[in-house]
């Protein structure tokens, strides 16, 4: 699982012409490489070390994503929450509000539905969706990560725009926290003024705390 990916991740850190188009190319192709074995133990040990994290155990709402092209699985993770009696969630594209997300009840079992882009939704009425400012914590999705807590995601701004409220002063929650492969981690990304910083992010390995939890 470690080679392919590292090499692609030291070829993008060793080139300060590596645009981010490209390197989001990179790191996509990589981590689509890993192995279903390497892949399924990663989920499991991020399940366990987020466990142990004071922000998911305080947290009484919790969301994560469906997996899709590559990304590390958080549903380990989410049903480990479940089990423990919080309420988790899944994303959900708004039609009302482009570009932003809200958020739909999930549990193990839950019919799910695709949306335009083919990732599972769940099945629900729109009046059982919750406000991305009513979760305690959210675990995102991400393309690549930094040492300062900046996140490259798909490109769609999504989460950014969805977000965008925890920029301003006075806001505490919720804890967003980024799910990766240890081999997405790169040496620097660039910031953009929307883009939403992470407070944490935990891989396989480890957990890089940008703000306490």
């Amino acid at each position: 699982m470690v080679e392919p990916f590292a090499s692609a991740a030291a070829d993008a850190n060793a080139s300060a012409a590596f645009s981010t188009p490209a390197l989001r190319r990179a790191l996509r192709a990589a981590r689509r490489r890993i192995g279903r074995s390497p892949r399924r133990a990663a989920a499991a040990a991020i399940a366990r070390q987020l466990a142990l994290a004071p922000a998911f155990q305080r947290a009484r709402r919790i969301a994560a994503y469906w997996p899709a092209d590559g990304e590390i699985d958080p549903l380990p993770t989410l049903a480990r929450a479940h089990a423990m009696g919080k309420a988790c969630y899944l994303p959900v594209l708004c039609p009302l509000r482009a570009g932003r997300l809200y958020f739909a009840p999930w549990r193990p079992g839950t019919p799910l539905i695709r949306n335009r882009f083919g990732i599972p939704e769940p099945a629900c009425p729109r009046r059982a969706w919750l406000a991305p400012r009513m979760l305690d914590l959210v675990l995102l999705p991400l393309v690549g990560f930094d040492d300062t807590g900046s996140r490259l995601g798909m490109g769609g701004g999504y989460y950014d725009r969805s977000f965008a409220f925890v920029r301003l002063p006075g806001w505490r929650r919720p804890r967003l926290v980024g799910v990766a492969f240890e081999l997405q981690r790169v040496s620097h990304l660039p910031r953009q003024p929307w883009d939403v910083p992470l407070d944490a992010v935990q891989t396989e390995r480890r957990r890089y705390l940008f703000r306490p939890l």
